[in-house]
């Protein structure tokens, strides 16, 4: 079977887990305070919090943003359904809007869906490839709004020459085993706002206000104060020291998952019936996923392609989801309809792309997806 993605972890990494196990220091501790300065380094941002996963940070982020209960969030529908969750948590609404052919937001529908009671805007950076950001920060600052980047895909991705991360102050990274890279479950949010940074470290740990390494390390008794009712969202020091090899390799990772892409661009493109995935020229994606759309005239239907490549051992998945049509919020928002996302959700189609990724591996995948396509 070829799968569909695979985490890139090797010697070192298996290595740093081993030895901070030895430490005794497991959770919260140096190692997730060292992967934060790196992170933050890495993306040019200011501060970075480590967090269990990109749910709990896009929690974290409405929170700081003082998004509560009756406001509304401009997002996509077409994302996993984390991205709406994370508006829902809090008792705001989330408002879909559409996505453009590059499955990212859509800025003038966007536009058009802000109200009075609109507090925010979520820009998912879909499979990797950065959204306008410029667009949605002059549409946000029009209006008043806060712009949050939903980049659990982007980590590596570049805009206008700048690593995604630095560019708004609350960006939300995932670590998932289904990502560029992995800490086998984990999450980052990089921001420049001091204030938001200190309460994003205090809700992230039940409100304490002396985390327990500074308690560890002291040489006085220290007694904590809960301030405000938290979460338990920390990362452990082991993720942590996973990270930072990962973090080490991204870059290289990235320009990998570029030449498979690149492979890809050329067996494909002279398919008429495909809508191949484009890059901007302001833009470095990582290619977190390769997504092809399959054009109306297509002789074969997407579930009958995946269907056909599943039976020769190749692993694929649907073009992403949208949420308004999941149960959960279908039935808050009864007969919505969203037809570019609808449309590119039900003929596109994600193929197989990690590293590391065999020549022979890739060529099977090109001659299988050709053979089924009768091309």
């Amino acid at each position: 079977m070829i799968p569909i993605a695979k985490p890139y972890l090797g010697e070192l990494e298996a290595q740093a887990a081993y030895d901070t196990i030895l430490t005794g220091w497991i959770t919260q501790g140096p190692r997730v305070a060292e992967f934060e300065e790196k992170f933050a380094a890495y993306t040019g941002a200011k501060y970075a919090v480590a967090v269990s996963n990109c749910t709990t940070g896009l929690h974290l982020a409405m929170l700081v943003a003082g998004i509560g209960p009756g406001d509304e969030v401009i997002c996509p529908s077409m994302s996993y359904i984390a991205s709406a969750n994370s508006v829902t948590y809090v008792g705001a609404v989330p408002v879909f809007a559409e996505v453009g052919t590059d499955y990212n937001l859509d800025l003038e529908d966007a536009a058009r869906k802000i109200s009075p009671r609109t507090k925010a805007i979520l820009l998912v950076h879909q499979i990797g490839l950065p959204g306008n950001i410029d667009g949605f920060r002059a549409l946000a600052d029009k209006h008043g709004l806060v712009l949050i980047e939903d980049a659990a895909c982007a980590a590596g991705s570049s805009y206008k020459g700048k690593k995604i991360g630095s560019h708004s102050d609350l960006v939300c990274f995932s670590f998932h085993p289904r990502k560029v890279i992995s800490t086998g479950d984990g999450g980052m949010v990089t921001t420049g706002n001091e204030a938001w940074y200190q309460r994003m470290k205090l809700l992230r740990q039940h409100g304490m206000s002396v985390n327990d390494r500074v308690r560890h390390e002291s040489s006085k008794v220290i007694f904590e104060d809960h301030i405000e009712v938290g979460y338990n969202y920390r990362m452990t020091d082991i993720q942590a020291a996973v990270g930072i090899h990962q973090l080490a390799k991204l870059d290289w990772l990235v320009a990998e998952r570029r030449k498979i892409a690149a492979r890809y661009q050329e067996a494909f493109g002279d398919i008429p019936f495909l809508r191949l995935p484009s890059e901007p020229e302001d833009c470095i994606t990582n290619w977190q996923s390769y997504s092809i759309y399959l054009k109306p005239e297509c002789p074969v239907s997407r579930n009958e392609l995946m269907q056909n490549l599943l039976d020769k051992g190749i692993s694929t998945r649907r073009g992403v989801m949208t949420t308004h049509r999941e149960t959960a919020y279908s039935i808050k928002a009864p007969g919505l309809r969203l037809p570019v996302s609808e449309d590119l959700a039900d003929r596109s189609i994600i193929i197989p792309l990690y590293i590391p990724m065999e020549l022979s591996e890739i060529e099977t995948v090109i001659a299988e997806f050709r053979k089924a396509l009768g091309v």
